[in-house]
């Protein structure tokens, strides 16, 4: 019994969420995550493993390393909604000290605050397949301006933007002038 009443009061608090600066929804599925940022407006894209030939020719670690990682500002809350598509999957951050199920059909959510800036790498730490280990987790922690220069980045380019970009119709292409 006394262990259990301060076990309680902690089951609590785990589960108290401070109010998130941002949400980032990712989905498991077999063998890549998603990550989608509703409140910047920025669609799913999915993360897969950069090829080992790709990490040894930048010194990168092999099997870490993602072609897109989730990008997050420092000092900041960030809710992590998750969600699977096939299978059971576990989205594990160990310096953030964050471990949590993606179950198909059901939405689970955790938080995490970066103190400071960096690449922090998980796994997928259930045995969701045969290429359960082929689905790192990499989380590029920036600073704020750097945040709001990468979700500036993602934001779809305007109609006259990409009018101008465009060549005028019977044009060359520049490389041919």
């Amino acid at each position: 019994m006394f262990v259990a009443i301060f076990s309680f009061r902690l089951l609590f608090e785990e589960h108290a969420m401070p109010a998130p600066y941002m949400t980032v929804k990712v989905t498991g599925r077999q063998w890549n995550w998603d990550y989608e940022y509703p409140d910047q407006k920025i669609s799913a894209f999915t993360s897969t493993p950069m090829t080992e030939t790709d990490a040894k020719a930048q010194n990168l670690p092999y099997l870490l390393e993602t072609n897109a990682p989730m990008i997050v500002p420092v000092n900041q809350v960030v809710r992590v909604q998750l969600t699977a598509e096939d299978v059971i999957h576990s989205w594990s951050v160990p310096a953030f000290g964050v471990k949590l199920d993606a179950v198909p059909g059901r939405l689970n959510q955790t938080w995490f605050k970066a103190d400071r800036t960096g690449t922090f790498y998980g796994q997928c730490s259930q045995l969701c397949g045969i290429n359960h280990s082929y689905m790192p987790i990499e989380v590029k922690v920036v600073s704020q301006s750097d945040f709001a220069a990468w979700v500036a980045s993602k934001q779809p380019k305007p109609a006259a933007a990409v009018a101008s970009a465009a060549p005028a119709p019977g044009a060359a292409p520049a490389a041919a002038r």
